[in-house]
């Protein structure tokens, strides 16, 4: 790729002429031809962070030889070949290749599918193209290009305001300053280079408020402003609980077979076995004992898990949130568009005492018009009634919306007067009225008709309106410019009353939610009758409502207890939300959290697993971990079990794992002690070893029992430990019944017995899979077709090889019949036993679960 002479201006590129910043871009200010711009990413490359983020196929292929275990099964093939074992290199090559290619083909390929699905709800930019308006992917921006932005986009890249129509942007993750900042077309006297100073321009990362504007591209990707300080800014998801505990897990079976090598190492050299075969045979226990699995067990489930959840129309943007999702308890979601339609229809138009008036909604309609901002469905419906014009208004200035003030001022000239129109939440816009309207007279508004027009609120909320207030100040005729301070000794108007009906289907969603034991909380601006109204519509009953102000008034420990406590929570602002989050996650909760607007960004990055819609603005999408195709929360509910049975997935690769490989340590130990020859040779092993692993390959794909979907599932290191100890102890049991048959009835020697206990450990590592992947009998679920071709296949490998000549050169020999139907008939009991040893491990692990919830349930009651 050509770089050497990309487009850009100077690095304070804001501080330059205008005219300098398009004559050293070599474009226009009306935008770039489609062919000019295909030109210019050619050489500039993509407008992304970082290009590098994945490797090519080959050096991908050469990065998985840097594992360490790869790398200590190359030692033992080099050291195989110098101690003059050729077959031992040639196999142990073989095994690493194969190793290898497996574990490269499988991530590639799950890889693939996550990007796939990441990039089909990437970010888009609108861009003028040939001079007309087109949204692309932000990817495909480029310097010169001319990009429109509006409320709820994320700026793609560095530029001048070309034009600005009170456009204001929070650049918070640049500058550190949280207040939003109105950037403004023309220059700039400021010379500092600072970034703060830069009014008039904007830059790739911030989010935008409010307003419209158009913006020349200066710079894009890696040389932006954010590219520039990408490294300290780059944010990391930490690990989840599931990322942890697989991690820990691995570790404490890698320390457990360090431990083991050391204790076989020390007993084979003090009965003073060869150096050289000593040493390949630690190695090759290393390999063979480890979960080198694991990872691609769990990479390509997650895949798998994506793909599914893609199918169902939720798209995963981090496959680690999957599991998230699954052990997911608490569900918070807004009601508008999720309990209901979000087909808002405006219903009346009200002065204080309930009479209509077409004052109210001729002044609603004047500041739904002109205002810039991201527009509501309910200004969708205001502007949507009939008969209604501007004709005799015109705009001057505007206060756009914030979610503290929960309002909109629009300063408009009317017949010479210069008139600020508010509209807004009810309860704030009544607290700054000091008169009153009826009948197009002016009057104090004394308490008993501000309780009158409260009362009118509340009766409209109870009905499950949503309701906004109209007001309005004569600013006189000199104002230009209105201020937060003229938001005061308003004249009240009126309502303007919305329907908002429940969502067809959605009780059933929410009933399925609550079989899979998750909580549905509302988390809403709206006031408490209205929460109430729609909920009681739906089936969500409300045993606790909070509201902002009683949020705000509770210090974290409190709201800890309040907030697991309640259903709804009314007329809360962002902050109160993220509050809310980190109170739920404070009490051992997984919380998920449902939402498509500018002001939900913040929730969705604090909770656990944050959920948007394709169609939400850009900072709230660029925020969540899986979007919604279809806002639908039946949809939800079907990616809440493709979570839950993703997780199922890999812990029954974990349980395979420790009932395998902690058994095979006791046995190796045990061998090593009485045995005056290597159990098995280093071969035999790193074949067993990769025999095992071909045998698992299908677990991602295999079904999971409906008992394990019903409940959200969390990491359990406990269960773990104890789970390794009973099977890993019941699998070594066997192990040494076969010594004693091989050494006492057969009488073999160490080729036989090597044989024969290749034979049998395979057999139960591979079989017992059928025990283990379901809670009930193990013919009652019916496992994935390629786990039964696998395993069959594996274990008729493992019986056949000791006949061929490649059996021969392996060290192997031809089994007997009579030894062959024994390891049959100890297989057998080996099941048997596993699947009596589940049914009780089953039980306890149900006691103890009962036992602790009854604790939980008296602590709460004494809390």
């Amino acid at each position: 790729m050509d770089r050497s002479a990309p487009p850009h201006p100077g690095d304070a590129f804001w501080e330059q002429p205008l005219e300098q910043c398009v004559d050293e871009l070599g474009c226009g200010i009306d935008g770039l031809s489609s062919s000019e711009a295909d030109g210019r990413l050619s050489r500039v490359g993509p407008n992304v962070l970082a290009q590098s983020g994945r490797l090519p196929a080959w050096l991908d292929f050469l990065a998985h030889l840097r594992s360490p275990l790869v790398l200590l099964l190359l030692v033992a093939c080099i050291g195989s070949a110098l101690v003059g074992d050729s077959t031992s290199a040639i196999v142990i090559a073989v095994i690493v290749l194969g190793s290898v290619t497996l574990d490269f083909v499988q991530e590639r390929r799950a890889g693939d599918a996550a990007r796939r699905l990441r990039e089909s709800v990437g970010l888009t930019a609108a861009v003028l193209r040939d001079g007309h308006e087109c949204r692309m992917p932000a990817a495909q921006v480029v310097p010169g290009d001319v990009v429109l932005l509006a409320a709820g986009d994320l700026v793609p890249a560095d530029g001048r305001v070309l034009e600005a129509r009170d456009f204001f942007v929070r650049q918070s993750a640049l500058t550190g300053e949280s207040w939003p900042v109105e950037k403004h077309a023309g220059e700039t006297s400021s010379r500092d280079g600072e970034l703060a100073s830069a009014t008039n321009a904007a830059f790739m990362g911030s989010s935008v408020l409010s307003g419209s504007a158009r913006v020349l591209v200066c710079r894009t990707g890696a040389r932006s402003f954010l590219g520039d300080v990408a490294a300290t800014l780059r944010h990391v998801p930490p690990p989840t609980a599931f990322e942890r505990g697989t991690r820990g897990f691995g570790e404490m079976v890698v320390k457990l077979t360090t431990v083991l090598v050391l204790f076989v190492v020390f007993v084979n050299l003090l009965a003073h076995r060869p150096v050289a075969e000593t040493f390949l045979f630690a190695i090759a226990l290393a390999v063979g004992l480890t979960p080198e699995l694991l990872p691609m067990i769990v990479s390509v489930t997650l895949s798998r898990g994506a793909l599914r959840m893609a199918a169902r129309q939720v798209v995963v943007k981090r496959l680690a949130a999957i599991q998230n999702l699954g052990s997911m308890d608490v569900l918070c979601t807004d009601k508008t568009g999720t309990l209901t339609e979000a087909r808002v229809r405006l219903e009346q138009h009200v002065d204080a005492d309930g009479r209509e008036c077409a004052r109210v909604l001729e002044l609603a309609w004047i500041n739904s018009h002109f205002e810039s901002g991201l527009r509501s469905p309910l200004d969708e419906a205001i502007l949507a009634a009939p008969g209604q014009d501007a004709a005799g208004w015109r705009k001057l200035d505007e206060l756009p919306f914030g979610f503290e003030r929960r309002r909109v001022a629009v300063l408009a000239e009317h017949q010479g007067r210069h008139v600020l129109v508010v509209k807004g939440a009810p309860e704030d816009v009544l607290a700054a009225c000091t008169s009153i309207e009826r009948g197009g007279k002016v009057s104090a508004l004394d308490a008993a008709a501000r309780a009158s027009a409260k009362e009118r609120f509340d009766a409209l909320g109870r009905d499950g309106m949503r309701v906004l207030a109209v007001a309005w100040r004569d600013l006189g005729s000199d104002r230009q410019q209105a201020g937060a301070a003229d938001e005061a000794e308003l004249v009240f108007c009126g309502f303007v009353v919305f329907l908002d009906p429940p969502k067809a289907g959605v009780r059933e969603a929410l009933a399925r939610l609550h079989a899979l034991h998750v909580q549905v909380k509302v988390v809403t601006g709206d006031n408490e009758g209205v929460a109430r109204h729609v909920c009681g519509q739906v089936g969500l009953p409300v045993k606790r409502l909070l509201t902002g102000a009683q949020v705000e008034a509770l210090d974290d420990p409190a709201l800890a207890i309040q907030a697991r406590r309640a259903d709804v929570f009314c007329r809360v602002s962002p902050a109160q939300k993220c509050r809310i989050l980190r109170a739920l996650r404070s009490r051992g909760h997984v919380v998920g959290f449902l939402g498509d607007g500018v002001n939900d960004a913040p929730s969705l990055h604090e909770a656990d697993i944050g959920i948007s819609v394709d169609g939400a603005v850009d900072v709230a999408k660029e925020a969540a971990d899986m979007i919604l195709l279809r806002r639908d929360l039946a949809v939800l509910g079907d990616a809440v079990v493709e979570g839950r049975r993703t997780f199922a997935n890999v812990m029954k690769y974990i349980m395979m794992a420790t009932s395998s490989n902690f058994g095979n340590m006791l046995s190796m130990a045990a061998a090593s002690l009485v045995l005056p020859f290597l159990p098995m040779l280093p071969v035999q092993i790193l074949l067993n070893n990769l025999l095992y692993d071909v045998s698992e390959i299908a677990i991602p794909f295999d079904e999971v029992d409906a008992p394990e979907l019903e409940r959200p599932h969390d990491w359990d290191p406990a269960f773990i430990r104890r789970f390794t100890v009973v099977f890993g102890a019941l699998s070594s049991v066997f192990d040494l019944a076969t010594f004693w048959l091989l050494r006492a009835w057969f009488g073999s020697g160490e080729t036989l017995f090597r044989t024969g206990w290749f034979v049998e450990s395979l057999a139960t590592q591979v079989l017992v899979i059928f025990v283990l992947r379901t809670r009930g009998l193990p013919w009652a679920s019916r496992p994935h077709p390629l786990l039964t071709a696998g395993a069959v296949g594996v274990l008729a490998l493992a019986v056949a090889v000791p006949f061929t000549p490649v059996g021969a050169l392996l060290g192997f020999v031809a089994l007997p019949f009579s030894l062959l139907c024994a390891i049959a008939a100890l297989a057998c009991a080996y099941l048997v036993c596993a699947e009596l040893a589940k049914r009780a491990f089953r039980r306890g692990l149900q006691q103890r679960r009962k036992g602790h919830g009854a604790r939980r349930v008296r602590a709460r009651l004494s809390a």
